[in-house]
């Protein structure tokens, strides 16, 4: 699967887990901090723990999917 086709499935299950999500900025920033320090974790774990580790691909994923998310919320909310 291409990035672009991995992102748009992470999308549509973060959709069928917590439905169009329309948050004002500050939340999205707090929703995408919380991804970004599982990422965190993973690479951390990935360096300390002999390379034993969340699949941080995984997790990137899920870090696009959600600025993703951010992107159309502002378009759906015209705050772009």
């Amino acid at each position: 699967m291409t990035f672009e086709e991995l992102v748009n499935e992470e999308r549509t299950r973060q959709d069928e887990k917590w439905g169009e999500q329309n948050h004002e900025y500050p939340i999205w920033k707090i929703i995408l901090g919380e991804e970004l320090g599982e990422m965190d974790k993973a690479f951390l774990e990935y360096q300390f723990n002999n390379g034993i580790t969340t699949p941080i691909f995984k997790e990137l994923i899920q870090c696009a999917a959600v600025i993703k998310a951010m992107y159309e919320s502002g378009m759906r909310n015209f705050w772009l």
